[in-house]
Order: structure tokens, then C-alpha cells, then sequence
């Protein structure tokens, strides 16, 4: 099987889809105070997402950009979603680094200042991810031209 013949936007949204769910579950458990269950749940969500950031550039080089094709309100809605997507994205990359060293290295009250804006922003770009694919491959999908 060549990597051309891969569902790589499939595979994408599965893995940022089951980021989200990781996330949420790791969320979940620091809030019960279930710390191995956490560090869990984060590690894997990390991974998780690395792995998609494989799997989607290397769906890039491969199949390359896929267009939208939606018009009107829901064009400028989908581009408003995979701007501030793609922004936070870029972003997103060193905030979880530094919030999973500081963990790794025992500095928990730094880890969990850092974790307050990491969270929300990795869960944001996890969430987002599986909505631009639906909107892209789902709702509006691409017929060439």
C-alpha cells in the first residue's frame, strides 16, 4: 500500500478526536485527584497528538491542500475556525512542552500555572481539528474544479 492511498484527513480526525477525549479524561481526573490516571491520560494525549502532527504533514506532501468549498456565512465561519486553529496550533506546541517538562520535573505549582492556559488552548486546537475535518471532507465536501 503506497501512503497516497491512506485517508489521512480520516486518521486525523480520529487521532484529534481521541485527543479530545484524553484530554477531557485527564481533566477529569487531576480535578478528582487521581494524579497517575492524569499523567496517564496527558502522556498518551501528547503522543497522541505528536502522532497526528506526523500524520498530517506527511498527508500534505503526499496528497497536498484540499480547498473548501462552502460559500457565504459558513466559508467565512470555516475560515475563521481554521485560522484561529492554525494559529493556536503553532502555539500550542511549546506550551505543552514546557507544561509536561515542568511535570516531569516535579514543579507542580509552575506546571499547574502553565497548565491553566495550556489546557484550554490544546483543547481547543484538538476540538477544532475534528470540526475543520467535518466541515472540510463531511459537510462541504471538495468536488475538484
Amino acid at each position: 500500500m503506497s501512503l497516497s492511498a491512506l485517508p489521512f484527513p480520516e486518521i486525523n480526525a480520529t487521532l484529534n478526536g481521541t485527543a479530545t477525549l484524553l484530554l477531557t479524561a485527564g481533566f477529569i481526573c487531576i480535578k478528582q485527584h487521581r494524579i497517575h490516571a492524569h499523567r496517564a491520560c496527558m502522556l498518551t494525549a501528547f503522543f497522541v497528538s505528536a502522532f497526528f502532527l506526523v500524520s498530517y504533514v506527511t498527508g500534505k506532501i503526499v496528497r497536498g491542500i484540499t480547498y473548501f468549498d462552502g460559500q457565504g456565512f459558513w466559508r467565512y465561519l470555516y475560515l475563521t475556525i481554521l485560522t484561529t486553529h492554525t494559529i493556536l496550533a503553532i502555539i500550542i506546541v511549546p506550551l505543552v512542552l514546557r507544561t509536561l517538562w515542568l511535570a516531569w520535573h516535579g514543579d507542580f505549582p509552575r506546571h499547574r500555572a502553565w497548565a491553566r492556559w495550556t489546557f484550554p488552548l490544546w483543547y481547543y486546537v484538538a476540538v477544532t481539528g475534528v470540526v475543520v475535518y467535518f466541515m472540510l471532507f463531511q459537510i462541504f465536501p471538495h468536488h475538484g474544479g
